[in-house]
Formats: structure tokens, C-alpha cells, sequence
């Protein structure tokens, strides 16, 4: 048994795409649109994605605070965040920080809808 995805409604989809794949440096890997217009786009790495929804016409509100976060694994906490930071400005909710007890390195920003991401680098 294995997670497949985590399914998140988001407001603006092309700002999420731009953040995931363009900035975080995920891949899109498909979409469809189902018969009542909501657009369902795949992004994700090597061990699993998420599905970002979108309905164009009747899209629910996002929620940030009825998830804590999402995290997804970088090669550098410190470079990714930069990156971030410059690109997009999102809110930091925590700057990098070595967390040598369970070793390893993270931040938090947010996304273009409100939800939080922890960029988690391992350490060797």
C-alpha cells in the first residue's frame, strides 16, 4: 500500500503551476477536465504528487488553515528558498533551520493559495 496524491482546491491555477513547477522545480505530469469544467492538473516528483483542482466558474474558496502543510524534499533548503523568496515573495512562516536531531534542514513559505510548504533537505 502506498499514497498515490493529495487532492488541494486552489484559486489560481497558472500561479500554481508558476510556483510548483517553475519556481520549486516539480513536473507537471498530466491533466484532464472533467464534464463540469473543474480542471485537475498532476504535479509532482518521483515518489508521488499532488492534484491541484480548479473550477473556473464556481471554485470553492481555499482554506489554508484546515491543513497544517505540505512538504516536499529539496537538494538545498537554503538555495530553494532564495529562489522562492526572489521569485514569487511569499510569506515565510519560517526561514531555514537546521534541525540536527532528526537531521535535517527546513523552511516554510507559502504557496499562491495560502497553504504552507516545507522544503525539507536531508543531511548527510
Amino acid at each position: 500500500m502506498d499514497v498515490i496524491h493529495t487532492a488541494l482546491w486552489v484559486s489560481d491555477l497558472e500561479r500554481t503551476r508558476e510556483f510548483y513547477v517553475d519556481a520549486l522545480g516539480l513536473e507537471e505530469n498530466w491533466s484532464f477536465s472533467t464534464d463540469d469544467g473543474v480542471e485537475n492538473v498532476y504535479i509532482g516528483g518521483e515518489n508521488g504528487e499532488f492534484q491541484f483542482k480548479y473550477d473556473p466558474e464556481d471554485g470553492p474558496e481555499t482554506d489554508s488553515g484546515t491543513m497544517a502543510h505540505v512538504a516536499v524534499s529539496v537538494d538545498s533548503t537554503d538555495e530553494t528558498f532564495e529562489r522562492l523568496v526572489d521569485r514569487e515573495e511569499p510569506p515565510v512562516h519560517t526561514e531555514p533551520t537546521t534541525m540536527a536531531d532528526i537531521g535535517v534542514r527546513v523552511a516554510f513559505v507559502e504557496d499562491p493559495n495560502g497553504y504552507v510548504v516545507e522544503l525539507v533537505e536531508a543531511l548527510d
